[in-house]
């Protein structure tokens, strides 16, 4: 056989084997590459009614606060409560030195007498009408001046409460720079609070709120709007409302801090659990990757209320798309991808439909 003739079968053969090689390969990347494919779990969108809520922060106050002190310096000669003490309405807190109540007492007795002798006279002729009123006169001053000195003398509470300051001991001289005690009504409390503007006229008196206090964790105080304030503060754009606590058990003191949550009503929108937000970087967006088609889109959310584990999403949703619970940091937008349906396992949803009652 010719020699270019065997060297052209040769060449011919090593090309067919040379493609049949090249076809396995790429048949072999094609298969690497689906296998390739990252798995992400996902769960199906769904909606529920959530609770509106607005949080806002203050301090608790007695519901009345007095500052108690004599209508003018003088030693203060007994204490008869201390701080902590319950007291009641009209009851003593102290006695001033009392040289002065004596002679003014002495003086509205004196007075009475001489005006009840010429009273005696006045009706049986003996005494001119000018006699009776300038005794009638003398007498009511002094009365008043007694009553004025009696009430400054012994401090007496106007509310029943709880004594929360006492600046003065026995002895002592008071100046009047500090009142001599402070009494606050604790039964109820209140709260005051700043609220944005754009709430005007959605909260009402005697509605009911929540309030949490930093000294008992999650515990759940029940309270009401007491007072809503009829104008906004220029400066910042709010109105102060007040609410009030019953505290029949006196466990909420003034001072603690509170979280007042105030509920504008349900609204039905979608949830996801919170492990599938993603929140990207240098910027405030929120996105939710779902998968559409075997294929991952990036959707921006707007985020509303995180109850438990779940998130509730105003916009960039539908119920039924499909979200990545688990997997999202592994993808890229319009990546192919393995999915199977789960969800996390520390998903536990929160009954988000059990309205208040």
């Amino acid at each position: 056989m010719n020699y270019n003739i065997i060297k052209s079968f040769a060449l011919a053969a090593f090309c067919v084997t040379a493609i049949s090689c090249n076809s396995d390969k790429k048949t072999e990347s094609t298969e690497t590459q689906g296998e390739k494919k990252i798995g992400v779990t996902i769960m199906a969108a769904t909606s529920k009614d959530v609770e509106q809520t607005d949080v806002f922060t203050g301090t608790v106050e007695g519901f009345n606060t007095n500052n108690i002190s004599p209508q003018s310096p003088g030693r203060i000669e007994r204490i008869f409560v201390e701080v902590g003490d319950h007291v009641g309405r009209g009851q003593k807190l102290a006695q001033m030195e009392a040289t002065n109540l004596t002679q003014a007492k002495l003086q509205m007795e004196n007075n009475l007498l001489e005006f009840e002798r010429t009273k005696q006279l006045y009706d049986i002729g003996g005494a001119s009408q000018s006699e009776y009123d300038t005794r009638k006169m003398a007498y009511e001053v002094s009365k008043t001046t007694y009553e004025n000195l009696s009430s400054n003398t012994y401090l007496i509470s106007p509310i029943s409460g709880v004594v929360t300051a006492r600046n003065y001991d026995a002895g002592d001289m008071y100046s009047g720079a500090q009142p001599l005690y402070t009494v606050e009504q604790i039964r109820p409390v209140k709260i005051k609070v700043n609220m944005p503007e754009s709430l005007y006229g959605k909260i009402k008196k005697g509605q009911s709120v929540k309030v949490t206090l930093d000294v008992y964790g999650d515990e759940i105080f029940e309270g009401k709007v007491y007072l809503v304030y009829p104008s906004l503060t220029a400066a910042s754009r709010t109105f102060p409302v007040e609410v009030t606590i019953a505290n029949g058990n006196e466990r909420v003191r003034p001072g603690m801090f509170a979280r007042v949550t105030f509920s504008r009503g349900f609204e039905h929108n979608i949830v996801v659990p919170d492990v599938s937000v993603v929140k990207q970087m240098g910027s405030g967006d929120h996105y939710v990757y779902t998968v559409v088609d075997d294929k991952v889109v990036f959707n921006k959310v707007k985020l509303g209320k995180l109850s438990g584990t779940e998130y509730e999403i105003k916009s960039g949703l539908n119920e039924g798309d499909m979200v990545i619970v688990e997997g999202q940091n592994r993808v890229v937008n319009g990546q192919q991808v393995n999915a199977k349906e789960g969800a996390p396992a520390s998903f536990t949803p929160d009954n988000l439909v059990e309205k208040t009652k």
